[in-house]
Formats: structure tokens, C-alpha cells, sequence
């Protein structure tokens, strides 16, 4: 390592001794990748050394989380959607670098964008009613994502003036972006709680949709429909003898599912001091110890039900209902209002979206129901397909590890039905998005 000039012998030496040593090994397990870290420890930065592994879509099979004094010592077992090894060099270096500087802290503000956060009561429709007022302000959505939970929404959009492609800064434009996407969020019965602000950087896109849930209280409302029986079962139980509370999460395997309970517990002011996490088939189950930030552990208890609906909100945010189409196709100016509003006119209710772009293409997901939260019909679906586009407008099937039948641990996970993406494509999409690679097409 290279030290700047200004740093004396006693700066190096806290930077040495705060640096997490890393170290990526594929040799001891059969089935995973080994991601070990070890670190200084301070409140967050568990969270931040899932996020990174999370942000490439890798799966974390198995982990091992223990504190001793100032320092933790982390072990993650991962595989790409397919459930295989990581291979890919570049994407191993990226890791380890990644993980070795996450002690400064990591930020996802989007450089020369403007973001916009909304809160507010679901309706089928309301995406439509919002992209339509934004492409008539003339504003050009590069990245969002879109979240539906107990009949609430969050969504943090990005945009930029489509005439300059410039952030938008100024205060009348942004006046009037704040007062029409208001009272599109009011609608006609959510004058209060609805919210509409405008920045010009934020947190990790999806820390801080939890965080505008948690703040918005969803966890607190029951669910207008409630069509799934896989509901997570999530336990609270003091272990007096050494001052820990024993969180137990049991409930379906998905992507990112730890970073959404580490997410929870790190922005409730909780502190993981030991963890393990197991996967079997298609079943989770993460056990957590942990202390509030000041080192006591839960002491009553509408704290310890209030730490159960918060877990049980933050692994149904994401649960994933609906059919899930893609739309790939030359971007322009209001496609996602027309998009959107192909879908109301069919009856369809958009539960989640993700909404990308690169260059001038337009790469957005879409999972959606009926309006009543059911399963939508095959037929609507392919009309709906059949306006937007065939080519443009897909049904996919979930990844793998949806569909993965369950199987002995030490047994290799099968590649089973289709799978969408391997790992070197999308994780390649995920670093060009970052901005570390360039693209050779």
C-alpha cells in the first residue's frame, strides 16, 4: 500500500489495524465460495459487508457471524443464481477490494441525478398516475425501484431533465414536481401520511426504501389481502445469563433476504454480536444475538413485539408476488407511462418494479397481480405483451433458488428450470452500473 505524504507512523498504524483482512477461498467447500472477513468492529458494518456481496445478486448460503471484543470475524458461503462456485477473477478482485475498504463507509448516491422519494397508500394505478406526471414535467427516469407492502408504497425514483440531461436544481421546477406527485399520492383518502421529497443524493437505494417503510410504519398495518401462506415466523427470546436478545427468523430462501434483517436490526439500533445462517432447499434460517447500541438487550415487551412485526415487515417487502415480466427495448421519453398505463387499462397491479437504464436502453422488472392481488390471467398477460411488444415484453421465471428442490446441504445445487441470468452477465451489468468496468459491445 502506497501512503499519502501527510500520514505520520501512528495514522498508518490505525489504518492497518481498522483495514478488514479479506480473503476468498474455493478450496474448502465443495458446494460455495468462502468470503471471510475480519474487521475492527463498529455498529453498521456487518450490514455493509453483506451489502456488497448482496449488490452482485450472490447468495449467501450459509454464514458465520461472531464478535470477540473489538473485533468480528465473518464467514459467508456464496454462489451466483445458479448456485455455483464464483470463478470469475474480476469479480473476485472486486469483492476483496470492496470488502477491505468498507471501513470508510460506502455511499450509492447517484452522480448528476435527482432523487425523489414517495410514501404512500397502494392503488392499482398510482406507478401510471406518477411516470405520467413526470414525463409531463419533462423529467427522464434513469433508475428506480418501486416497493408494495400492507397496502403501502415506497418507491425512490432518479431522474434528470430530459432536454439538458442534467439534475434538476431548480427550486420553481422542483416546486412543481413536489405539489402534482403529492396529490397524486393523496388520491382521494391518504391526505395525511402521504409523503413527496426531493434530494440530490441518498443512502443504498434499498436501505433506504426500508427505511421509508419503517418510517412510513407499514409494519404496523395488516395486509389488504393476504394471498401467501409461506408468512416468515420470527421469535424474540432473552438470554438473561449473558445479556443477549436471540432473534430467530425462520421462513422462504430469496435473494438478499440477510441484508434486508441486517438492514432492519442495524437501523433499529441493534448490533449483531453472533449470527448463523442456514439454508436447506428452499427454507432460511437465520439466527441473530444481539444487544440494543448502548448494550442492553430488549427489556420489555412492546419492544420485543415491535422487533418482530419490524422483521416480519422487512422479509415481506420483497417477497415476490406476481408474474414477473421483463421489458427490454430502446429507451424515450414517457415509455414508462405508457408501459404503466397498458398495465392499468388491463387490470394489472404492479407489486414491485425495478426500473434501470443503460446508455439508451430501457431494462426494467415488473412483477404484477389483478387488482385484487390474485394471480393475473395468462390472457391479459399476453394481450397486454401482444400492445407492448412481444419481443420487447417477456414472462421470466424466477432464479433458481425459487424453484431448487430441496436437497441435502452437502449435495450440489442442481440448475434447475430456466434461469435467467448467469453470474458473468449480471454481475457484469451490476459493475457496469457502478461504473468499474466498460463495456465491450
Amino acid at each position: 500500500m502506497e501512503w499519502p505524504a501527510c500520514l505520520d507512523e501512528y495514522e498508518k498504524l490505525v489504518i492497518r489495524m481498522n483495514t478488514p483482512r479479506v480473503v476468498i477461498d474455493n478450496a474448502v467447500c465443495p458446494t460455495a465460495t468462502l468470503v471471510k472477513v475480519d474487521s475492527a468492529r463498529r455498529h453498521g458494518i456487518l450490514l455493509e459487508a453483506v451489502q456488497v456481496l448482496t449488490d452482485l445478486n450472490l447468495l449467501i448460503k450459509k454464514a458465520y457471524i461472531s464478535s470477540d471484543g473489538r473485533f468480528f470475524m465473518d464467514v459467508f458461503h456464496v454462489t451466483d443464481l445458479n448456485g455455483n462456485k464464483l470463478t470469475d477473477e474480476s469479480v473476485i478482485s472486486y469483492i476483496e477490494q470492496s470488502l477491505e475498504t468498507i471501513h470508510y463507509g460506502r455511499s450509492n448516491s447517484f452522480n448528476g441525478l435527482t432523487a425523489l422519494e414517495l410514501t404512500g397508500t397502494d392503488r392499482v394505478g398510482l406507478l401510471s398516475e406518477v411516470f405520467a406526471v413526470l414525463a409531463d414535467l419533462q423529467c427522464s427516469v434513469v433508475e428506480a425501484k418501486v416497493w408494495t407492502h400492507n397496502g403501502r408504497i415506497a418507491s425512490l425514483i432518479y431522474v434528470k431533465d430530459c432536454n439538458s440531461g442534467s439534475p434538476i436544481e431548480d427550486s420553481q421546477q422542483i416546486d412543481r414536481i413536489e405539489a402534482r406527485l403529492r396529490n397524486v399520492l393523496k388520491g382521494d383518502n391518504d391526505i395525511r401520511s402521504a409523503k413527496m421529497t426531493v434530494s440530490m443524493a441518498v443512502t443504498h437505494t434499498e436501505r433506504r426504501l426500508h427505511q421509508m417503510m419503517f418510517a412510513d410504519r407499514d409494519y404496523e398495518r395488516m395486509p389488504v389481502l393476504r394471498h401467501s401462506t409461506d408468512y416468515p415466523v420470527v421469535t424474540v427470546q432473552n438470554w438473561a445469563d449473558r445479556s443477549y436478545s436471540v432473534v430467530n427468523v425462520q421462513c422462504k430462501d430469496r435473494t438478499k433476504l440477510l441484508f434486508d434483517v441486517v438492514c432492519t436490526l442495524t437501523d433499529m439500533e441493534y448490533v449483531v454480536f453472533h449470527a448463523t445462517i442456514n439454508t436447506a432447499g428452499e427454507r432460511a434460517y437465520l439466527e441473530f444475538y444481539i444487544r440494543h447500541i448502548d448494550g442492553t438487550p430488549i427489556s420489555s415487551e412492546p419492544e420485543r413485539q415491535r422487533v418482530i412485526q419490524c422483521l416480519e415487515a422487512a422479509v415481506g417487502r420483497r417477497a415476490s408476488e406476481g408474474v414477473r415480466l421483463e421489458l427490454c427495448m430502446e429507451d424515450r421519453q414517457g415509455l414508462l407511462a405508457d408501459v404503466t398505463r397498458t398495465f392499468r387499462e388491463n387490470g394489472l397491479n404492479v407489486t414491485r418494479a425495478e426500473i434501470s437504464t443503460q446508455r439508451d436502453e430501457a431494462l426494467n422488472i415488473f412483477y404484477v397481480t389483478d387488482e385484487m392481488g390474485n394471480p393475473a390471467d395468462p390472457k391479459i398477460i399476453e394481450a397486454v405483451r401482444q400492445k407492448i411488444g412481444l419481443s420487447n415484453l417477456k414472462v421470466k421465471e424466477l432464479p433458481m433458488i425459487y424453484h431448487q428442490k430441496g436437497e441435502s446441504e452437502e449435495q450440489t445445487v442442481g440448475v434447475g428450470g430456466t434461469v435467467l441470468l448467469s453470474l458473468g452477465s449480471l454481475v457484469r451489468r451490476n459493475l457496469y452500473n457502478l461504473g468499474l468496468i466498460r463495456s465491450h459491445s
